[in-house]
Parts: structure tokens; C-alpha cells; sequence
């Protein structure tokens, strides 16, 4: 069988919080052969909230441990797809990254040994199932086209 192709390509724009604040906005590029598999039927966001500078976004070290974070994610789900990382959204005191899974509870050990080496983050998790990918689907609407289409 065939390894899945996992685009690497992302897109960052502004958006809008609830209240009126920036929240940039991560999303990869080319799921479609991702979700055409129907195997990721779980979304999974996991949400640091943290203190923020007066535009709502990270302070510096924060910032780091989560650019950190997220690229070990990404090597782990990439060297081993049960996830993929297709969003990630950051601003108004909030950092969210979503993922789409196979399997929850393999999803967990993963997330948990990836995590291991950093310090203890405040950390809360949702899953639910989201088969057609609507979440996904939604964030794409605020990818800005660069007008070369």
C-alpha cells in the first residue's frame, strides 16, 4: 500500500475573534486526497490559553515553546499519520491547534509522548467526530488568494 501524500504547503491570514480581536489563522493546503480516505472521522482541538501582550497574541517565550511544540507534532504525525495538523489558530489569549485522527486513543499517546519533553502546559482538549471535515472546510474560507488564480 501506498503512503497517504500529506501536503506541507500552509497559508496564514487575519481573521476576527468573537470580540473583534486579531486571530491569525494557520491552515494547510490540499486535504482533499486526506479526506477522501474517510479514515480521519476525528477532529481534535487542543487549546492553550496563555497571557497576552495588548493585541492578544503570545509574549516571547510563549511563542517560542509553541512554534516548538508544534513542529514536534508535526514530525511525529508526519513519521506516523494516525493525525494530521490542519489548523491552527492564534490570538485573543488563545492558541488552537486542530487535528484530524483515526483514532483518539492513539491520537493521545502520541500527543502525550511528543509533550513529554516540555514543561507542563495548561492544555485543554475537545474531540468530537466531524467525518465530512466541516471545521476544516470553514477555516479554508478565510484563506486570502493571492490573485494569481
Amino acid at each position: 500500500m501506498a503512503k497517504l501524500f500529506i501536503s506541507d504547503d500552509w497559508w496564514t491570514a487575519p481573521a476576527e475573534g468573537e470580540g473583534g480581536r486579531l486571530i491569525l489563522v494557520t491552515g494547510r493546503r490540499a486535504m482533499n486526497n486526506v479526506i477522501a480516505t474517510g479514515l480521519y472521522r476525528y477532529r481534535v482541538e487542543v487549546t492553550w490559553s496563555y497571557t497576552e501582550d495588548d493585541k492578544g497574541l503570545p509574549q516571547y517565550a510563549d511563542s517560542k515553546v509553541m512554534e516548538e511544540v508544534t513542529d514536534a507534532l508535526n514530525e511525529c504525525f508526519n513519521r506516523d499519520p494516525v493525525a494530521v495538523m490542519t489548523g491552527i489558530y492564534t490570538g485573543d489569549g488563545q492558541r488552537n491547534w486542530v487535528f484530524y485522527t483515526r483514532s483518539l486513543h492513539i491520537f493521545q499517546r502520541k500527543f502525550n509522548e511528543v509533550m513529554a519533553p516540555f514543561p507542563a502546559l495548561p492544555l485543554q482538549f475537545e474531540a468530537e467526530e466531524d467525518p465530512d471535515w466541516q471545521e476544516y472546510r470553514e477555516m479554508c474560507q478565510c484563506e486570502v488568494s493571492d490573485g494569481e488564480d
